[in-house]
């Protein structure tokens, strides 16, 4: 007499796991086509969503510094500055904050909005708050006809899909959105490791040079730290949404 057995079922991927394998790819893929100048047009929306993140952190660490943030301007060619001044709380540690809150701010964010992910209620109010940002920035401190244009369609775009997407639409727009705000660091990885650039004709200190020249240690050093966190940040917001 000769006993069948049955073999279990191969273990498939559930939504959840191709959602991640999604966003991971997406994010991949981004930072690597950033890298090359014809990447940049063709990713020409998040292009220009990374420099408004960017711009943003270092105008809203200004303002809660103590500063004063007087204008953002976005440039056809992806490019951007934030335009601040006054006396900042903890004088150079402060100066040195604004400075790492360009690439560090989107990506604290971006862990934020695909935390918020993890359900529908709040899902709905995390694309809310950025859709419903995007136009308050622009009436405050966006002055660039280019950002003028720009900035409200995103927004409205946002705030579209929050109002009328289904929850798992909702739900999946949102980390794709808090994606593109952790890898933005990545938009252009060189800029982290130099000590000047030249931004709309201007030649001004990095991110990186500004906290060194703030604080210790060469610039170099602060980009890398900028470039691991931002990994860290990402990575780890999205292991706690997808680890069931």
């Amino acid at each position: 007499m000769m006993t069948q057995f049955e073999l279990p079922p191969s273990p498939s991927k559930g939504p959840g796991q191709h959602s991640l394998t999604w966003l991971v790819a997406a994010a991949g893929l981004t930072v690597l086509l950033w890298q090359f100048p014809w990447g940049n047009y063709l990713l020409y929306p998040f292009t220009l969503l990374a420099t408004w993140f960017h711009e943003m952190g270092h105008g809203l660490m200004a303002v809660l510094l103590g500063g004063e943030f007087h204008r953002l301007e976005i440039y056809p060619d992806g490019s951007g500055l934030a335009i601040h001044s006054g006396e900042l709380f903890l004088g150079r540690v402060g100066r040195a904050l604004v400075a790492a809150a360009g690439p560090m701010g989107p990506p604290i964010a971006g862990a934020m909005f695909i935390l918020t992910s993890r359900r529908p209620s709040t899902a709905r109010l995390g694309l809310l708050f950025l859709g419903s940002l995007l136009l308050l920035s622009t009436l405050l401190w966006v002055r660039s006809p280019f950002g003028l244009l720009f900035l409200p369609a995103m927004g409205l775009g946002i705030l579209a899909v929050a109002r009328w997407a289904s929850p798992g639409l909702r739900g999946f727009a949102l980390q794709f959105l808090g994606v593109q705000a952790c890898v933005s660091t990545y938009r252009q990885i060189d800029y982290l490791f130099v000590e000047a650039t030249v931004i709309n004709g201007r030649l001004i200190l990095s991110d990186s040079s500004q906290i060194a020249h703030n604080l210790f240690l060469p610039y170099w050093f602060w980009g890398g730290v900028m470039a691991v966190f931002s990994l860290v940040l990402l990575m780890g917001s999205l292991q706690l949404v997808f680890r069931d």
